[in-house]
């Protein structure tokens, strides 16, 4: 446990001070007007929290929000409001400073699959400008002059003693293993979750298939048992949610409530179906 607890302005506080601000340009004050109004003032962590809810409830508020009050390190740009800042100086948490503190959001995700996916683009269009380099020095009847065409003379010597495929292995990097969505999505997490740190996930569950759902969640769960990690997410997923010792918040009620998880809605729409199609699996 690093973070114990963090408090968010209540509606009162919130109001007093929308009303003391001057500026009448702004149609939007979030995050203010999103937490408090949701009945969501006050949450104390467990080493595995989980903010649950649908869309609209406030959990990637509330997450981002935590994050940046307990300076947590992103990779994908963040796009702040004017009033951000305000908002979380409002903000109380007690924590003990671990390792790492790190917010994986699914931008994260897909910008690091697209990444790998750029890198091989360029990659490929190097190695064709590398294949008519071959072939121009091959049939170069190239003759050096000074020391300045010395590299020209290597290309045109290393064209004639190696094979086409020989020559661009060498003048040339493989290609970045490009894995599927699933695969690169949970690569990501396993990545970048390492022992002795706090992370938050918002929505990890995104690009992942049940089965690699599974994975993460295992993976999540030995990380707070085995490598002091503490979690902290959002997740409809009822593979997640049914990690073991979860605490889990409800932001579809208000006010907020912990639940467990085969109370949640989302799970028991899960249940019912399967149960309604029980016969179909003997």
């Amino acid at each position: 446990m690093y973070l114990s607890k963090i408090i968010f302005p209540t509606d009162d506080r919130e109001t007093d001070f929308i009303w003391g601000i001057r500026r009448t340009c702004y149609d939007s004050y979030y995050p203010f007007r999103t937490l408090a109004i949701n009945g969501l003032t006050r949450i104390d962590f467990a080493p595995v929290t989980i903010l649950y809810g649908g869309n609209g409830s406030g959990k990637s508020t509330a997450l981002n929000v935590i994050a940046e009050k307990i300076s947590a390190r992103r990779d994908s740009v963040f796009n702040r409001t004017n009033f951000y800042e305000d908002y979380v100086k409002m903000c109380e948490a007690e924590i003990d400073a671990p390792d790492e503190i790190r917010i994986i959001t699914s931008d994260d995700v897909f910008d690091y699959m697209l990444n790998i996916r750029n890198l091989n683009e360029g990659i490929d269009s190097k190695r064709e400008e590398v294949f008519k380099d071959y072939l121009n020095s091959k049939y170069s009847k190239f003759q050096m002059q000074t020391m300045a065409d010395y590299e020209q003379i290597r290309k045109v010597v290393n064209s004639r003693r190696k094979t086409q495929s020989r020559y661009v292995r060498d003048e040339m990097p493989d290609n970045i293993r490009e894995y599927s969505n699933g695969e690169s999505a949970f690569k990501y997490f396993t990545e970048k979750i390492s022992e002795n740190g706090l992370y938050i996930l918002d929505e990890p569950e995104n690009s992942l298939s049940p089965k690699r759902q599974l994975e993460l969640a295992q993976f999540i769960q030995d990380s707070a048992r085995f490598f002091n990690c503490q979690i902290i997410m959002s997740t409809h997923s009822p593979f997640l949610l049914a990690l073991k010792d979860a605490k889990i918040y409800n932001l579809d009620e208000n006010p907020v409530t912990i639940k467990k998880w085969t109370d949640l809605e989302n799970v028991r729409a899960f249940y019912e179906f399967f149960e309604k199609h029980r016969e179909e699996f003997q």
